[in-house]
């Protein structure tokens, strides 16, 4: 009884299953995972705090919660949750529009932004709705990340140059950049190139070794050995050691609307990015995911992170990547990753105090420069021209729009053109491949299928439904024009059409009678019980006649020349 109150709950708070199969032999494997992606996630929480335009401390404030509240709540037993490039900037993006970045009413409406996204995100599981995620199609997503990378990296550059940042959009960020070049900072450019030199080289030649950390700590010790916080750099500065402020954000009813819109945009992005993360993973351990399950975990991380005066959180495939090359088996991992950054938060922050922005700039470049790929678009214009115009719409809209905007384009321009694909289905004309063959194929792609005088094989590959109806019988009727005999009979393939509805009903009785005063015959084929129950319901069946539906497309083919057959000898007689 109590085993099965405990799966009962387990599908809910999953660590509950995981947890009383856990192995000691996991422990030590588990620890040296988090203690590894803890020298990853501490620079990296630090330098995204510069996307999300709060102070370097709330980096660190989100994380631990958020780890936690992943641990109980979530289905994948290596996905790692922390600060995201992509969601950070975004919440900067919507929280700027009401208050200034540092500012006191920033932060707050920052924790605000985090809430609501949780919200969100708990209410997509709870209502099954993790199927909203799918109207964000992969080459918008892939042009959304790629514009993403490249409004990130503007608003970074300005802390390797040492200049002034201005707002707006990637072009008037790229002309304020132009004209401040000339007061650049030398000792800030140098130290910023120097980071990322560094950072390449980690990567390139010890790529085991955290590149991020290392390159922190160095940067801190030149800056005391050689005096450098004297030389006008701008550094991180003094952070108060200690736990974060606990407690839920007062909401901002004044700009909740707005808000909302962000939180939207951001809880969209955030689940499609952390479940692919968690699919990836996946794959490479084993495990199934729960898809409504992530939401409502990656929701109570975001809440986690809220309460702690954080910002949005979202998973991450690199950092969980990190998890398993060191050996990580389960969200024991996080557990003791949340603890290390407690720790840091407790009694290491006072290093970080000579820290130069332009290191975690660098950072920041670093990892945005490795998400760059132009070659996708050109790939993707081979495969698919339409998918890759979407992608760069909402790649281009994004630069000149803005992220929000961008995202906007993009998903909008995605429904036109599932729309469109959803009223003009793909549709052919069907032959035998041979006189021996049981198959039918299009006699476009195959020139060589034999068709029956007389008889038009139509298949129509969609649902018939009040979209496309019209569409069905236009086309139809225009192919029935175009072939090159008289068409006696249309036999069409109902096996690629899983449903329909009244209006498509109800144009299949009217092009029925519209047919037969042409004197041809409507048939229909390997009509499936669900379709074949409407059409006998709205008076299809009654009107075509019984007689005029086939299990298959070869008995439809057969009795139309057998009533051929018939009709010769009827002729002759005469």
């Amino acid at each position: 009884m109590l085993q099965k109150s405990i799966h009962a709950i387990g599908r809910y708070i999953p660590i509950l299953q995981w947890l009383s199969n856990y192995r000691l032999s996991w422990l030590r494997q588990d620890f040296m995972a988090g203690l590894t992606v803890w020298a990853v996630m501490v620079p990296t929480a630090l330098a995204y705090t510069g996307i999300a335009g709060v102070p370097a401390a709330v980096g660190l404030y989100t994380v631990p919660l958020s780890l936690l509240a992943y641990a109980f709540f979530g289905t994948s037993g290596v996905l790692i949750v922390g600060p995201d490039s992509a969601t950070a900037l975004l919440s900067a993006h919507t929280v700027m529009m009401f208050a200034t970045p540092d500012s006191s009413e920033y932060l707050a409406l920052t924790s605000v932004l985090a809430l609501l996204v949780s919200l969100l995100l708990i209410g997509f599981g709870l209502l099954r709705m993790g199927w909203v995620a799918n109207f964000i199609s992969q080459p918008v997503m892939q042009g959304f990340v790629q514009g993403l990378a490249i409004v990130t990296l503007m608003t970074q550059l300005p802390k390797l140059f040492g200049v002034k940042q201005v707002d707006g959009n990637f072009f008037e960020r790229l002309g304020a950049l132009l004209s401040e070049l000339p007061h650049t900072h030398f000792t800030t450019l140098v130290m910023g190139l120097a980071s990322l030199l560094l950072l390449f080289a980690f990567s390139q030649w010890f790529p085991r070794l955290p590149a991020a950390f290392l390159t922190i700590l160095i940067a801190v010790l030149a800056v005391s050995l050689f005096g450098l916080q004297h030389s006008g750099i701008a550094l991180v500065g003094n952070i108060k050691a200690g736990l974060p402020p606990i407690g839920l954000p007062k909401m901002d009813w004044q700009h909740l609307s707005l808000l909302l819109q962000g939180a939207l945009a951001i809880a969209l992005l955030d689940y499609t990015e952390s479940l692919a993360a968690a699919e990836t993973a996946a794959q490479r351990t084993g495990g199934h995911i729960d898809h409504n399950q992530e939401a409502i975990a990656l929701g109570m991380a975001n809440l986690g992170s809220s309460v702690s005066s954080g910002f949005v959180v979202a998973g991450s495939l690199s950092q969980s990547a990190v998890s398993m090359v060191a050996g990580g088996k389960t969200q024991m991992a996080s557990i003791f990753q949340a603890a290390l950054v407690l720790l840091t938060l407790l009694f290491l922050m006072p290093l970080f105090s000579n820290l130069p922005l332009a290191v975690l700039g660098a950072i920041v470049v670093k990892a945005m420069l490795t998400m760059l790929n132009p070659i996708y678009f050109k790939q993707l214009w081979r495969i698919d021209r339409t998918e890759c115009c979407l992608a760069l719409a909402a790649c281009m809209g994004e630069l000149a729009f803005g992220i929000l905007a961008g995202i906007g384009l993009g998903v909008l321009l995605s429904l036109i053109v599932l729309i469109y694909h959803t009223s003009h289905p793909e549709t052919a004309v069907l032959g035998k491949l041979s006189n021996e063959s049981r198959t039918y194929r299009d006699i476009v792609l195959h020139p060589e299928a034999i068709t029956v005088p007389g008889l038009l094989i139509y298949r129509f590959d969609a649902i018939l439904f009040f979209a496309n109806a019209s569409f069905f019988a236009q086309d139809l009727k225009r192919r029935i024009k175009n072939s090159k005999q008289p068409v006696q009979e249309v036999l069409v393939d109902a096996e690629t059409i899983n449903s329909v509805d009244i209006t498509a009903a109800q144009m299949l009785v009217k092009l029925h009678a519209q047919l037969q005063a042409q004197n041809i015959s409507l048939s229909l084929a390997g009509v499936k019980d669900p379709v074949w129950d409407m059409m006998r319901w709205t008076g299809v069946e009654k009107a075509i006649g019984r007689e005029h539906f086939f299990e298959s497309i070869s008995e439809g083919v057969n009795a139309f020349l057998k009533q051929q057959t018939i009709t010769e000898k009827s002729s002759e007689k005469a």
